[in-house]
């Protein structure tokens, strides 16, 4: 018994180095904040046109958009294509079957994305940012597409007409931990084709994006952090009430 306390001990210390060496090496951009109703609609917009072709969300209703200022008849309109209702989920047709036999992996559910990738190395949607602005021309792989956030990722570049086509510059160094070898590092990137939106255009698309993603993951945050001030100033008041009752009660006791 004693024994295998220490192996187990030995295990949970080893833990943290096993997680911080899953995270990638690449630094992650800090995501522009964006709260506001006309960046968080451009980003639903987004995602419907850009992300719910592979990816699901099922755990958010086209209806919680009404949530952004968007109406019904605007959910309809702009953000419904394929004769879903405004009350279903964002699910997609796709089956995992043909999903797995097409880029090798299922698209995971983007419903609480942001909160996952949430690591030491940066928030959620740093993370995400970043992923979606580090897509480069690959054509070792199969889709033709590379990521320096995931290496070798299975998703295409489905941004490549906003951003354009980009390729990753690579310099050759000396390896610092063994001698005599080279390591190759990032140098930037280097614009081939021009996309339809330039450098800060594309980055401003993702940030809303990105912020839509972030706010899909708890549409209620707001409310909640509104409802917890509250609760807090109730039971402050409360508190002054009671220490008031008890000083009136036990002045005259001695």
């Amino acid at each position: 018994m004693k024994l295998f306390s220490k192996k187990l001990l030995a295990v949970l210390a080893l833990l943290p180095g096993f997680v911080f060496a899953n995270e990638g090496a690449f630094p992650l951009d800090r995501a522009p904040e964006r709260t506001d109703m006309a960046s968080l609609q451009n980003g639903a917009k987004l995602f419907v046109n850009y992300c719910l072709n592979c990816h699901s969300a099922s755990a958010m209703r086209y209806n919680r958009l009404r949530d952004l200022g968007l109406s019904e008849d605007q959910i309809k309109n702009n953000l419904l294509f394929s004769g879903e209702k405004v009350g279903d989920m964002m699910t997609i047709a796709m089956r995992p079957a043909d999903a797995k036999a097409w880029f090798g992996a299922v698209p995971p559910d983007l419903s609480v994305i942001t909160r996952a990738r949430a690591s030491s190395a940066g928030s959620g949607p740093d993370y995400i940012y970043t992923y979606l602005r580090t897509f480069y021309k690959d054509d070792t792989r199969p889709t033709g597409w590379n990521n320096m956030v995931v290496p070798n990722v299975a998703m295409p570049h489905v941004l490549w007409q906003l951003q354009g086509v980009r390729t990753a510059k690579m310099v050759e160094e000396p390896d610092p931990h063994e001698p005599g070898k080279t390591v190759h590092r990032f140098a930037g990137f280097e614009q081939v084709t021009p996309g339809k939106l330039s450098e800060q255009e594309f980055d401003s698309q993702v940030a809303d994006l990105v912020a839509y993603m972030d706010w899909m993951a708890e549409p209620a945050r707001d409310f909640r952090k509104r409802l917890g001030a509250i609760v807090v100033i109730f039971l402050a008041f409360f508190a002054f009430l009671a220490w008031s009752l008890n000083a009136s009660y036990w002045k005259d006791v001695k």
